[in-house]
């Protein structure tokens, strides 16, 4: 897939703002690292199925998501995958080998078309020193991280697939930058790849629960129509 990987025009200073104050780990910046951090994020796009960085790259550059969804996961020789985490508009990715300078741990590919801010690892991390109060959010940050990659690990091992599947939809719906309408952009076989299940067991689940009206389902996504309900059963599966 091809990808448009050329610099952009600078957005209005303004604009490149708005879209970086969003993201809590910017919001308490002063102006003037404000201003410095508008400088050096540059703009790029990705066409659907593009790769951003593959696993074992090194970690150049910081990524935060003006539009367009990304899937950090791994495939293995064999054509299997398996799905992390999907990331929205407003959120930031590939931090932890920006941090530790090693290779990256996973692989990003667009899961739409999207566009991007990148920053380069030497200027976020000069930023980073001068500023006490993005370390401290960049460690709450990290801190939401793990527990929620705990809590995917969690999720892989319960045994039984209803619970998996209501627990990973509730996740999915209360990530920030989900969708108010509680509609996911996601296919039946990535979430197969986040739960470690075939595409056929969460299809008969869904809908199952679809003619139940439980949930909505539509080409390549999942709208949560009765939260309570798969909240129930996401509870119990940890019972």
């Amino acid at each position: 897939m091809l990808q448009d990987d050329r610099p952009k025009a600078a957005l209005p200073a303004g604009d490149k703002t708005n879209v970086l104050r969003s993201h809590p780990l910017f919001r308490d910046l002063e102006r003037d690292a404000l201003d410095q951090l508008c400088r050096y994020a540059r703009k790029r796009t990705f066409k659907r199925g593009a790769t951003i960085f593959a696993k074992g790259d090194p970690g150049q550059s910081l990524f935060f998501i003006i539009s367009g969804t990304v899937k950090i996961g791994v495939s293995s020789a064999d054509g299997r995958g398996a799905i992390f985490n999907m990331v929205d508009a407003g959120e930031m990715f590939g931090e932890i080998a920006v941090l530790d300078g090693l290779a990256r741990t996973a692989d990003a590919i667009a899961n739409s078309n999207c566009e991007l801010f990148f920053i380069d690892r030497r200027d976020f991390l000069t930023l980073l020193a001068s500023q006490p109060v993005l370390a401290t959010k960049l460690i709450e940050l990290l801190c939401v991280r793990l527990r929620w990659i705990s809590d995917h690990v969690e999720q892989v091992i319960f045994p039984e697939l209803s619970g998996k599947l209501a627990k990973a939809l509730m996740r999915l719906i209360d990530r920030p930058g989900a969708a108010l309408d509680k509609t996911i952009a996601i296919t039946q076989q990535e979430i197969g790849e986040m739960l470690g299940m075939s595409r056929e067991s969460v299809n008969k689940q869904l809908h199952e629960w679809a003619e139940r009206k439980l949930v909505r389902l539509q080409r390549g996504s999942i709208t949560v129509i009765d939260v309570e309900s798969l909240k129930v059963m996401a509870e119990r599966s940890q019972d």
